[in-house]
């Protein structure tokens, strides 16, 4: 019940959203009301939240006019990441990293975009600090503070008042950190962000973007606060609190830009677990849809979090809501193209918004529903037209769909009505939005069909029934509020303070200290309330931290475990665990539910609004229209309905029906009995009947699906493999084939692993006929279906209903750290046997009838020539991989068991007829082209293009390839097994196409591609091949990008660097310089084309491995000069602290990367080690040498090349 002061003294809670804010208002008397009005408006008032309260009031003069408590959530601080508008802001980092948090972890977003989109940082100036900590504490560079306080007040004389301190290791040793506080306080700064106080946990990479976005968000936030505040507060003292994105409350003057990126988003997630938990349910899937996007999330008892996320290009760690956003909402435009009818990514926005708001706009999701009845003209507000009085335009959406029906019947072949193009697009949007469903919660072991789907958001009633049935829930929850559901949450939530520590001990130490350690944190807490603990735990060796419950030891262990058995599907009992971090949360509880207010009316008394035309599967029924408001508590209804608010619209589907329960809130329930599935057996959309006729919604529907089964192979992989290799730079790739072998699906992760995977199943077929279900397969032969030898693949035929041949296939590769070799990490710079790059895995049975063949693979691994240096991490990432193996066969088994296993075979083959018939489109008018280039020790690679525009084919020769005439295999290591040139070709056509689709087999039906015998690009036993992968297929993309036209070069090498002894082996690869295109400069330090793995953080690095990182820079002027210049490749120089042997395989360290139309080239790469000594060692782009203590290896990357809009004469 509310207080005696709460009954004089309004309540707002308020969401301030990107289009519209939502206001829910608690009136002195009791009631509750709801708001809405456009977040910006600065014709008509300044804050959109002071302006809906006031006016809101005017509304209630006869009611007192003191206001208690605002609660806010706000996207002031989201708008200023996303738009980069924040404060101007200084970093000052580590010596020798400047650059660090710029280049990240080198990675692209877009591995197919040949202009690529970087975000920019969010700090306007840098400054290397000169000082230095290691690992483990020592202070190998004291602090200058005369030269840090010179570098402060330059950068406080030229404007600068935000500061973000960002040190090497200061999360454990913050010492330096703390007093650069106190220098810059003695100066002036009024934004000063220390690192280990924003985000006091190891990863200089998250940790330090974090500390930036800090900086550079606080003061605009600060300055909103404190608007709101003198706007509130004039006459009158308010409790101002806002929502942070950890799911709490906190006070104005405590808010911080860090916890304000999921503020409205978060208060959705409360209001959905309070309400439905007050109704009796405690497991709960989320499910938000708004005009842009659809926000989804989980609740199993507990609100869930994530400790990293990435927004706008920045990487955050701080704890915010676990909520998956998914680019389907109101305004997701729909369209036909490529064969495919297809929703999203793109928004109509507010502005000029759907073809219905009479402002010209392309028809989207919001005009299907409008086309199909599910919207009602008169039900909408009439805001629209130039006078803002009209209503929707449901004309114009009809003449749109109808011209909509021509073209894709024109295409197909195939009539189809407006309506059924309309229901399609809509099965396409519940699709994606039940995948990103999926994404938290099936993906990470949960079994969502006894949960309830609680929907809301302005557009979530509309498309909840049909959402849930894709899931196999059979439950919806539809509040009173779930159109301000965000706002009602942000008011009636719990304030929240949660505080972190780095501990990193070994759980049973960590234990002894861990009382005195919540002390502390708890010391340090604004709030006095109830408080929980959890701790971080992860194995010894693996980099996924879990987060459980602390009550002691021993039960944090066994939730561990129970935790790490559901996401991944095994433990290691005999494994160490680490106690990496600790958490406090301390809780205020929040504000009590407001009473329902329900008619006083019988069940039977209740009377429609008025009756529809409403287009459902497949027909058209005439359906009754209920004002929500007019339902009694205990009224029961029978889909299909449309019920109306004043702030959202619900469609009951067919085969569901409706209770009001004494909250007001409703429950829709899906009927289980015959005659309702015989009802739904005859009106089920076309998806679910015919497997024989292809058609453009089932078939978007199935590229997702498929897409989806691989992409949750690698979530396991990544989570379970035990190198860092897989686990941290994501080195890997899984994919689905069909029953041919043939590729269908293949998670975009690493593009040498595109193409080339198939392959190795056709070695499988070939070689295991007797092959059964439970059997898997390892190779890694490159004469046999491999690339090189530390990629190594397991495949697993998956059978369905006791056939005798395999259904499908799945596999996953995985680059093993070591797998033996004449030097650690099996990357030798000199090889010219395969024998000495490691052990050949020639297609061995890994799995036989369920049961692991551990003991004959260890003896492979440890009886070669030169063995592996560690089987045991082998076993462990084979083992992954065979996790990643078994998700997706259970994956494609539960899509027969949906679909029926004809109509999954049928669409396999589909998905590559549209796959073939895209670039076929594209040959239509594509010229003929040719190129040449060499490697730095001669070797030419030569490609043309030869287009056959009527018939729509291509003939790819590499004919005159090789090392040298009449030698045309390699002597060295560079030769690149066959299945590399497909993959590159694979990958150079799809950059062509450019358009958002899958990659598969049908991208080689058009193509017919040529290699010379016996030659580099098709090496026989036993050529050494280990540079093959990784810079030969390099530059065979270079050539095939110089021949179309497209890029000039980029850095066309992967600088592979690895180093190690008996303890250690580490391998990496390192970003250089992009080549410019027509469409832009070429980016900065990233990886390009074949390879988009990711580099190891610094501090993990040097936590690991006895080396120090003692520069990271950007290479300036390394790219080439032109309209658009080259991007610039990175200076990188790594120290050891023990002996080694370190080994190098790098390209264009003598020829220079290539321009087009006359641009500059870019600038060759350089190899050196600076001896403790002072002596410096200059090494070619192929070395191995052995490195002492104090020693430091350098590696200078290539520039891209330019690019000129037209030739120079």
């Amino acid at each position: 019940m509310a207080s005696a002061s709460q009954q004089t003294h309004w309540q707002f809670w308020v969401d301030r959203g990107g289009t519209f804010t939502d206001i829910v208002a608690l009136t002195p008397d009791q009631q509750v009301l709801t708001y809405k009005l456009l977040s910006e408006n600065p014709d008509h008032y300044a804050d959109a939240a002071v302006e809906g309260i006031q006016r809101l009031q005017a509304r209630h003069p006869d009611l007192p006019t003191d206001i208690s408590s605002v609660r806010m959530g706000t996207t002031v601080a989201t708008n200023a990441l996303l738009e980069r508008k924040g404060e101007p802001t200084v970093l000052l980092i580590s010596k020798g990293l400047r650059d660090q948090l710029d280049i990240g972890y080198q990675t692209r977003p877009d591995i197919f975009a040949t202009h690529i989109d970087l975000p920019d940082p969010l700090y306007d100036r840098v400054y290397e600090v000169p000082e230095r900590v290691r690992a483990d504490g020592t202070v190998e560079y004291a602090l200058d503070e005369e030269a840090t306080l010179v570098q402060l007040q330059e950068a406080y004389d030229q404007g600068f008042r935000c500061v973000a301190v960002v040190l090497m290791h200061a999360y454990r040793h913050p010492a330096h950190e703390k007093r650069i506080r106190e220098i810059a306080q003695h100066i002036g700064f009024s934004q000063i962000s220390l690192s280990h106080e924003v985000s006091p946990l190891v990863k200089i990479v998250p940790r330090g973007q974090t500390t930036v976005a800090d900086a550079y968000l606080s003061p605009i936030l600060r300055r909103y606060v404190n608007q709101v505040a003198d706007a509130l507060s004039a006459s009158q003292t308010v409790d101002l609190e806002f929502m942070q994105s950890n799911g709490g409350l906190a006070k104005a003057d405590l808010f911080q830009g860090r916890d304000a990126i999921l503020s409205g988003p978060a208060g959705g997630v409360v209001g959905m677990v309070r309400t439905a938990e007050a109704d009796g349910f405690d497991r709960i899937v989320g499910f938000d849809m708004g005009g842009t996007s659809t926000d989804v999330s989980h609740y199993a008892g507990t609100l869930e979090r994530e400790t990293e996320t990435v927004v706008s290009g920045i990487r955050l760690r701080v704890p915010m809501m676990n909520i998956h956003t998914v680019a389907a909402g109101g305004g997701s435009i729909v369209r036909f193209a490529d064969g495919r009818l297809q929703v999203g990514p793109e928004s109509a926005g507010a502005y000029p918004g759907p073809a219905c708001y009479r402002n010209g706009g392309p028809l989207t999701v919001t005009d299907c529903n409008l086309l199909l009845g599910r919207v009602t003209p008169e039900f909408f507000p009439s805001v629209f037209g130039p006078q803002q009085n009209q209503l929707l335009d449901l004309k114009t959406v009809q003449d749109k769909f109808a011209a909509l029906s021509a073209q894709v019947a024109d295409a197909t072949g195939q009539a189809w009505t407006s309506e059924q193009l309309a229901e399609g697009f809509l099965n396409i949007a519940v699709e994606n939005m039940a995948a990103a469903v999926k994404k938290i919660s099936v993906q990470r072991g949960y079994d969502v069909q006894d949960y309830v789907l609680s929907a809301f958001g302005g557009a979530g009633g509309q498309h909840a029934c049909a959402v849930a049935a894709a899931l196999g829930i059979s439950k919806v929850y539809l509040h009173p509020m779930a159109g301000v559901l965000s706002a009602y949450g942000i008011g009636i939530a719990d304030q929240r303070w949660l505080g972190e520590e780095a501990v990193e001990k070994e759980l049973s130490v960590a234990e002894t200290e861990l009382n005195t350690r919540v002390r502390k944190l708890l010391a340090t807490s604004p709030l006095d309330g109830d408080y929980t603990v959890r701790v971080y735990l992860r194995y010894e060796g693996s980099d996924t931290p879990l987060l459980v419950d602390w009550q002691n030891a021993v039960e944090a262990k066994k939730a561990f475990e129970i935790q790490h058995k559901q996401l991944f599907g095994f433990i290691y009992p005999e494994k160490a665990l680490l106690l990496d971090a600790l958490q406090v949360e301390v809780t205020v509880s929040g504000e009590t539910l407001p009473e329902a207010s329900l008619p006083d009316v019988s069940v039977d008394d209740v009377k429609t609004r008025n009756a529809i035309q409403l287009y459902v599967q497949g027909s058209w029924h005439q359906v009754d229209v209920y004002d929500r408001s007019d339902l009694p508590e205990g009224y029961k209804g029978f889909g299909p309905l449309l019920l109306t608010d004043q702030n959202s619209t619900h469609f009951i589907e067919p085969g569901w029906h409706l209770e009001v329960l004494a909250s007001g809130a409703l429950v829709l329930e899906k009927r289980i009995n015959e005659k309702a599935v015989q009802e739904e057996a005859i009106n089920a959309p076309e998806i679910k009947k015919t497997a024989a006729n292809y058609d453009p919604v089932t078939l978007e529907i199935f590229n997702h699906l498929f897409m989806s089964v691989a992409e949750q192979m690698g979530f396991v992989l990544e989570k379970t493999a035990s190198s860092v290799n897989i686990k941290e730079r994501l080195d890997f790739s899984c994919a689905v084939f069909d029953r041919q072998g043939e590729l269908v699906a293949n998670a975009p992760h690493i593009p040498v692993h595109l193409g080339s995977m198939s392959e190795s199943i056709h070695v499988v077929m070939r070689e295991h006929k007797d092959m059964q279900p439970g059997d898997a397969f390892v190779l890694n032969t490159p004469y046999n279906g491999g690339t090189h030898l530390p990629d190594v693949t397991v495949v697993k035929p998956v059978f369905i209903d006791q056939s005798e041949c395999a259904d499908f296939f799945v596999a996953a590769r995985g680059h093993h750290a070591d797998i033996g070799g004449i030097t650690p990490g099996s990357m030798p710079a000199y090889s010219q046997h395969i024998e000495e790059e490691g052990v050949l895995l020639d297609n061995l049975v890994l799995m036989r009838s369920g049961v692991f063949q551990e003991s004959a693979l260890r003896e492979v691994l440890l009886s070669a020539k030169y063995p592996a240096r560690n089987p045991d991490q082998n076993i462990a990432d084979l083992m992954a991989q065979l996790a990643a193996c078994e998700k997706g066969a259970e994956e494609l088994k539960r899509l027969c068991q949906q679909y029926g296993a004809a109509m999954v075979h049928s669409y396999m083959i589909y998905v590559q007829d549209n796959a073939e018939q895209t670039l076929r489109d594209c040959l239509a008018d594509l010229p003929s082209g040719s190129f040449s280039y060499d490697m730095d020790d001669g070797t030419r690679f030569k490609v043309s293009v030869d287009v056959d525009n009527k018939n729509r084919t291509a003939l790819i020769d590499f004919k005159g390839t090789g090392y040298r005439k009449g030698q045309p295999m390699h002597p060295g290591n560079f030769n690149a097994p066959t299945s590399v040139v497909k993959a590159a070709v694979l990958y150079s056509f799809r950059v062509l196409v450019n358009k958002q689709m899958p990659l598969n087999a049908g991208f080689f039906r058009p193509l017919d591609i040529r290699v010379p015998d016996a030659s580099i690009i098709a090496p026989e036993y036993p050529a050494a091949v280990v540079s093959g992968n990784v810079e030969t297929a390099q530059y065979l993309v270079d050539c095939l990008m110089g021949a179309l036209g497209l890029m000039a070069g980029g850095q066309g090498t992967n600088n592979n660097f690895t180093f190690g002894n008996d303890r250690y082996q580490y391998y990496e690869t390192l970003c250089g310089g992009a080549g410019a295109t027509a469409d832009g400069r070429g980016a900065n330090a990233v990886h390009t084309h074949m390879t988009n793995s990711r580099l190891t953080d610094p501090e993990i690095l040097e936590q690991r491995y006895p080396v120090i990182l003692d520069v990271f820079h950007v290479r300036q002027l390394s790219g080439g000069r032109g309209d658009h210049a080259g991007g610039n490749g990175v200076e990188r120089h790594i120290r050891f602290l023990e002996p080694m042997t370190a080994n190098i395989i790098s390209g264009h360290r003598s020829v220079p990367t290539f321009a087009l139309n006359g641009a500059g080239e870019g600038k060759t790469g350089v190899n050196f080690v600076l001896r403790h000594t002072g002596q410096i060692d200059w090494l070619e782009g192929c070395a191995a040498m052995d490195v002492a203590a104090g020693d430091t290896f350098c590696i200078h990357t290539p520039g891209g090349g330019g690019w000129n809009s037209q030739s120079s004469s």
